[in-house]
């Protein structure tokens, strides 16, 4: 019977073999990889982009001045207070200048001078900045606690000012501009990128916001009684030099471009300005730093609307009247105060 030889490699024939597999399997595993980061950075730049299209409500307030222009006479620039506060069609009819709000939701005054900053960097300088102010102003973001982190992931790429604020708050953002998805996928716990999404297929949402103005029609609830109970002996708001380094720098913003920066405290719920145990200290360094850059401070605590709980919704946020009547109200101050000032900027 004859045999059957399986013909054999040679010893090193066969290891070059091996070798040769190994580096097919190492390779298609690169290129794995590579086709993974090529579609997380489409998808990116597709959520990116839908985001940056939208015309309504909180992003259609942002793109409308980070990705066109808006160039108002008069800008408002602050928190949630701010934006629920001031109506620039009020202001802008009584004073006959254009007028924006800028104020957001849940930032603290570091993040004001960021988006202060991205703002003049792309809009043309305005006469005068409405900076307004709260009891907390002097309070800065911690680590790990920028609120609604997706709303800021689209524009990282398109406004230097606005990374940097945000970079020196929080050294993790650099993953939110420099690793596709991760923005949008790990600090947003709000499906932020599904509004990105939708707008390809030419879902916005409805219109809410009125030239960055977000009007709340709500009425006051009994929330604020529970609170008071339980911070019966009063609250304390800190004072941190990083607080007052950021308001500064609104201030030198203002300076640096030309335009008139007034600190403006809007009203805030009269029984809420009792809890407050260093409201003094709090407002004589509001005071100090108007001085020191030669600018005003309208103080508006003693406002009829401060008394009246019906103008809120909460202790420090008017609802949709309120607003209307306080922006009369500031819109009057303003008026006078332009009036006074040589070169006031004409009306268009």
């Amino acid at each position: 019977m004859q045999s059957v030889e399986t013909p054999m490699l040679k010893p090193s024939a066969a290891a070059r073999v091996r070798a040769s597999s190994r580096w097919r399997g190492f390779g298609r595993i690169v290129l794995f990889f590579v086709i993974l980061a090529v579609v997380a950075a489409g998808l990116h730049a597709v959520i990116s982009g839908g985001l940056r299209r939208i015309t309504t409500s909180k992003f259609g307030a942002i793109n409308a001045w980070m990705v066109e222009r808006v160039n108002s006479d008069i800008i408002i620039n602050g928190s949630s207070r701010a934006l629920v506060h001031y109506d620039p069609r009020v202001i802008a009819r009584e004073t006959g200048l254009s007028a924006y709000n800028l104020g957001m939701n849940g930032i603290q005054i570091d993040v004001q001078a960021g988006i202060l900053d991205a703002y003049l960097s792309r809009n043309k300088a305005p006469a005068v900045i409405l900076q307004n102010l709260e009891a907390f102003s002097f309070e800065t973001t911690r680590r790990g606690e920028i609120y609604d982190p997706g709303v800021y992931v689209p524009y990282l790429s398109k406004s230097e000012p606005l990374y940097q604020t945000l970079l020196a708050i929080d050294p993790d953002v650099w993953k939110w501009k420099h690793v596709p998805l991760y923005g949008y996928a790990v600090p947003d716990m709000r499906f932020t990128w599904a509004l990105g999404v939708l707008r390809w297929f030419s879902y916005e949402g409805r219109q809410d916001y009125f030239d960055g103005f977000n009007p709340r029609h709500v009425q006051w609830t009994q929330d604020f009684e529970s609170f008071r109970h339980s911070v019966s002996a009063g609250v304390t708001y800190r004072i941190e030099p990083k607080g007052v380094a950021a308001l500064e720098r609104c201030l030198q913003l203002a300076q640096l471009h030309g335009a008139v920066m007034i600190l403006v405290f809007a009203p805030e719920y009269r029984e809420m300005q009792k809890l407050e145990k260093n409201r003094l200290d709090i407002f004589e360094h509001f005071t100090e730093l108007a001085a020191k850059y030669g600018t005003e401070f309208w103080d508006f605590s003693d406002s009829s609307l401060s008394h009246d709980h019906a103008y809120f919704y909460n202790s420090q946020h008017l609802n949709a009247r309120g607003a209307e009547l306080f922006s009369e109200e500031i819109a009057l101050h303003l008026r006078n105060f332009l009036e006074t000032r040589k070169g006031t900027p004409t009306s268009k």
